[in-house]
C-alpha cells in the first residue's frame, strides 16, 4: 500500500461481546461476581498467610506472591470489560491499548515464571528436605519473587514496540475482548510475518522452557514420593504438589493453545473464550484450589473464622 494512503489509527474499538446485544446485562452481571470473588479470594489468603505464623514458609510466602499477582492480572482486563459492557463505547485510545498488551506480558510472563519457582521450592522440599532450610532461605526467596516480576520486562518492552509499531491504516475494530497481538495482526497494512514468528518465540520461551523445566521437577518429585516408606508421607507430599500441579495445567493448556497455534485454526469465539479462561477463570479458581486442597490452609482460616 503506498505510504501517502496511510492514515494513523488514534484508537481501536474492542468488540468484546457485541454480538451478545441481549446479554450485556447479563455479562457485566457474571463478570462483576467474578471480579468481586477473585479480589475477595485472593484478598482472604494473602489475609491468613500474613497473620499466621505457621505459613511463614517459603512455600506460602511464593503463594501469597501469586496471589498478589493474579489480582494484577485480573485487573489488567476485567476493569475494562464491565466498563464496556457498562458504556457500550468500548473505544480504547492506541495507548492505553499498547499499555493494556504490555501489562497483560509481564503479568503473564511473571505467571510462568513464578509457577516454575513454586514448583523448583517444592523440587527442593521433597528431594533434599535435609537442606531446604538452608537453600530456600528468606533473602533466596525475595530474589526469586524479583526475577520473576523483572526477568521479562526488557522482552516485553520490545515485544510491545514491534507490535504497536506497526501500520494500522483504518481498520480499528477488534474481535477480542482486549488488547493482545493475535487479533491486532489482521489490522496491520503491513506484513506482520516477522512479527508474528517474534510472538511465537516469545511464547515459546515463557510457556515451554518453563513447562519443561516443571515437567522435569515433577518427574523428579514423583519418583522420590514413590520411594517413600510410608502411605502417610506419600500421601502428604502428594497432597502439598497436587494444587500447584492443577493451576500449571489450567494455566499453560489454555495460553499455549492461544499463542502457540497457527493463525488458520484459530477462531474469533473460541479465543476469546480461551483468553477468558487463563485471564479470569483459572485467577477465580485458584484460591479454592489451594484452599480446599491444603491442611494448613483450612487450619489457619478455622482458627480466623470464630474470632
Amino acid at each position: 500500500m503506498p505510504k501517502k494512503n496511510l492514515t494513523n489509527v488514534k484508537e481501536f474499538i474492542l468488540l468484546g461481546f457485541s454480538n451478545l446485544p441481549n446479554l450485556q446485562g447479563f455479562l457485566f452481571g457474571i463478570f462483576s461476581v467474578i471480579y468481586i470473588s477473585i479480589l475477595l479470594g485472593k484478598s482472604i489468603l494473602l489475609f491468613v498467610i500474613k497473620i499466621d505464623q505457621a505459613l511463614h514458609t517459603p512455600m506460602y510466602f511464593f503463594l501469597g506472591n501469586f496471589s498478589f499477582l493474579e489480582i494484577c492480572y485480573t485487573s489488567v482486563t476485567l476493569p475494562r470489560m464491565l466498563a464496556d459492557l457498562w458504556t457500550q463505547k468500548r473505544t480504547i485510545s492506541f495507548l492505553a491499548c499498547a499499555v493494556q498488551a504490555f501489562s497483560l506480558y509481564i503479568c503473564g510472563g511473571a505467571e510462568c515464571l513464578l509457577l516454575t519457582v513454586m514448583a523448583y521450592d517444592r523440587y527442593v522440599a521433597i528431594t533434599m528436605p535435609l537442606y531446604y532450610t538452608l537453600i530456600m532461605n528468606h533473602k533466596v526467596c525475595v530474589q526469586l519473587v524479583v526475577a520473576s516480576w523483572l526477568t521479562g520486562v526488557p522482552i516485553m518492552i520490545g515485544q510491545t514496540y514491534q507490535i504497536f509499531s506497526m501500520n494500522f491504516c483504518g481498520p480499528n475494530k477488534i474481535n477480542h475482548v482486549f488488547c493482545d497481538a493475535p487479533p491486532l495482526f489482521p489490522l496491520a497494512c503491513t506484513n506482520t510475518y516477522n512479527i508474528e514468528v517474534s510472538v511465537h518465540v516469545v511464547a515459546l520461551l515463557f510457556v515451554t522452557i518453563p513447562f519443561v523445566l516443571i515437567l522435569a521437577s515433577y518427574i523428579k518429585i514423583i519418583t522420590t514420593i514413590m520411594k517413600l516408606p510410608s502411605t502417610s508421607g506419600r500421601s502428604k507430599a502428594f497432597s502439598t504438589c497436587s494444587s500447584h500441579l492443577m493451576v500449571v495445567c489450567f494455566f499453560y493448556g489454555s495460553g499455549s493453545i492461544v499463542y502457540l497455534q497457527p493463525k488458520s485454526s484459530q477462531s474469533s469465539a473460541s479465543s476469546k473464550v480461551l483468553a477468558l479462561f487463563y485471564t479470569i477463570v483459572t485467577p477465580m479458581f485458584n484460591p479454592l484450589i489451594y484452599s480446599l486442597r491444603n491442611k494448613d490452609v483450612i487450619a489457619a482460616l478455622g482458627k480466623l473464622l470464630p474470632k
